[in-house]
């Protein structure tokens, strides 16, 4: 099934803009668990399992895997999602950004190594750098966009003199994305939650394709501002534009105690509510 065809099934489904991301930090593992990185893949498994109703799809993070050695973990998390919740689609946080024979190694990575459906990129390099992994034609690429983080201005922010009309190079980006990079409706756009007037100016730009957003919960990002600047439906409710909302600290630490995965749910169920409210 192609990717923005699992989106909308795991969104109608599961009623859901809610991505949970899976970062998990030894560190911050419950209980007798905490600094043992063995109990990565028991943790997040744990929290798919409380939360595989309630969630368009999940995102690992593959830093948090792979500086603890590890890899397998991730491969065995994924592989259970595809088990308990086979319709709910995985994102891979890789944010790649190669390009020739490199990027296609990082894409065979992601899509037949850890057999997830989707991967962020860094375009930085150009369409030379994304053009690898829409090879894989039911798989999806998100492009970083415009991010959360203050140094993001640094760059995404700022004007380009020799394109018509002078766009930011985040605007830039987004057209790009909506138009002759997308091929085959492959790709999405990363736009951080903190800056929702410029999600709201992304969606403008780019219509139709899926919006990653991170920043919601811990980072501080306002759930309702995020969907309404970038949601959009037909009058029927069926979404032109989806948003993937996604949450993780919230999420994986709303307890450090026993009950980890209940208290997982609720900050889970919780966030979905309020994001089905925004859009409704």
């Amino acid at each position: 099934m192609h990717f923005l065809d699992m989106l909308r099934q795991a969104e109608r489904l599961n009623d859901s803009l809610l991505c949970v991301g899976l970062d998990p930090d030894p560190e911050r593992l419950p209980g007798a668990w905490q600094g043992d990185a063995s109990r990565l893949f028991d943790f997040c498994a744990a929290i798919v399992d409380a939360t595989r109703d309630l969630v368009i799809a999940y995102k690992p993070q593959i830093a948090y895997f792979a500086a603890h050695g590890a890899e397998a973990q991730l491969e065995r998390l994924i592989g259970h999602i595809r088990r308990v919740a086979p319709r709910v689609p995985v994102i891979l946080d890789a944010k790649r950004g190669d390009i020739g024979s490199t990027a296609e190694q990082y894409a065979k990575e992601a899509f037949v190594r850890y057999q997830a459906d989707a991967v962020t990129l860094s375009p930085f390099m150009g369409f030379d750098s994304v053009e690898p992994y829409l090879r894989y034609p039911d798989k999806g690429a998100f492009l970083l966009c415009r991010t959360s983080n203050p140094g993001g201005s640094d760059l995404q922010n700022q004007r380009l003199a020799d394109v018509d009309g002078q766009p930011r190079v985040y605007e830039h980006l987004a057209r790009l994305a909506q138009g002759p990079w997308n091929t085959n409706g492959q790709l999405g756009l990363v736009v951080g939650a903190t800056y929702p007037q410029e999600i709201e100016r992304v969606r403008e730009l780019a219509p139709t394709v899926p919006l990653l957003v991170p920043g919601v919960g811990a980072q501080g990002g306002d759930a309702r501002a995020t969907v309404r600047a970038g949601y959009r439906a037909e009058a029927d409710g069926t979404p032109t534009g989806l948003v993937i909302v996604n949450s993780s600290r919230a999420v994986l630490y709303a307890s450090r105690g026993p009950d980890f995965a209940a208290a997982a749910r609720a900050a889970a169920q919780a966030t979905r509510d309020e994001l089905n409210a925004a859009r409704r």
